[in-house]
């Protein structure tokens, strides 16, 4: 991989793409709701569009820009990746959290339960791992499962940071060497009521809809963006290719950590340009998983040098041909587990 990027004299980090990506984003993110807020837009039916344009807009900032940006691939510069890495914020999230629950867990233990949160959802109530608890209800998460993938994000919003800090802390977890916990969770505090100020109540009391409309409104944002999400997430990794293997009673794992990422993870639509461009290069989730640290612009050009590799090496290389492939093979997935 160092070989490609020396012989053909290009960096590892974003480019052109990411700097015009980052900024299609974010417009399309912040437009709507100016145009909102200004009062350019008045009727119900535009208003619902500009805010399910926004939650677009959130799953695309969170894939092709934050996302690169908290794994260090969007610039060279440390001070941008931070600084983008934090627009998270403006999603709803907190990104001290999501750096440890997928830079640290996800990447570090893909598809290991009790370790990988990706695959361990609150409450049991879909089982996305062969080693959880069955149960009945399970036999029906098929279905209703697409519908929890839409409360993603909104339960950042609400819950889910505040919940997932304390368990850090439980835990003693260091999530930062310069931040007390106490520090953390008032720096948690703080960033949600700034959230509730510009993206709840502002809009309640600009908008010329009544509040309990703004409110759906704001849901039906975060449900768009969440169920996006979720949709590209679960189908790299918990499909009919997908393993879950676990630690021997010493703790080992049989394969080393690159061999792992092969056998837990799946690539999908490799030939689809656009679905790529804006899921930030997430369809090549094995090249991603193999090579965090590259920025995802990158992706498509390197896949073949992975896929060779694998071959060379008698690994596997899971290739789902298309995206509704992918999300049928998902269903697949989760009518076997709920089975």
């Amino acid at each position: 991989m160092n070989e490609y990027f020396k012989q053909n004299n290009i960096s590892r980090f974003g480019n052109k793409q990411s700097v015009f990506k980052t900024i299609v984003m974010l417009l399309l993110y912040f437009l709507p709701f100016v145009l909102m807020l200004s009062g350019l837009i008045t009727s119900f039916p535009l208003i619902l569009s500009c805010w399910i344009i926004m939650g677009i807009a959130i799953a695309g900032i969170g894939m092709g820009v934050m996302h690169d940006a908290n794994h260090g691939s969007l610039s060279q510069n440390p001070k941008i990746n931070r600084f983008f890495g934090d627009s998270l914020y403006l999603l709803g999230g907190y990104p001290i959290n999501w750096r440890q629950q997928h830079n640290t867990m996800h990447h570090g233990f893909t598809n290991i339960d009790g370790y990988d949160e990706d695959i361990s959802p609150p409450g049991n109530i879909i089982r996305l791992s062969p080693h959880k608890p069955l149960s009945n209800a399970h036999r029906y998460q098929h279905m209703y499962a697409w519908f929890l993938y839409g409360l993603m994000t909104i339960s950042w919003v609400i819950s889910k940071d505040f919940k997932q800090l304390m368990g850090y802390k439980k835990d003693n977890i260091a999530l930062t060497s310069t931040k007390t916990y106490k520090r953390l969770f008032l720096d948690l505090f703080i960033s949600k009521v700034l959230y509730y100020i510009v993206f709840v109540v502002l809009p309640i009391i600009l908008l010329p809809i009544p509040w309990y409309l703004t409110l759906v409104c704001f849901i039906a944002m975060h449900f768009v963006a969440g169920l996006i999400l979720g949709a590209v997430f679960q189908a790299a990794h918990v499909v009919p290719t997908s393993e879950f293997p676990m630690p021997d009673d010493s703790g080992s794992m049989n394969n080393s950590w690159a061999i792992h990422q092969l056998y837990t993870t799946s690539d999908f639509s490799p030939k689809s340009r656009i679905l790529s461009w804006y899921i930030g290069g997430l369809n090549y989730q094995i090249e991603h998983h193999l090579f965090p640290n590259i920025s995802h612009v990158h992706y498509k050009s390197i896949s073949s040098i992975v896929k060779k590799a694998s071959f060379k090496y008698e690994l596997p290389y899971n290739i789902q041909p298309t995206f509704v492939q992918a999300l049928r093979n998902h269903t697949t997935m989760l009518k076997n587990l709920g089975r």
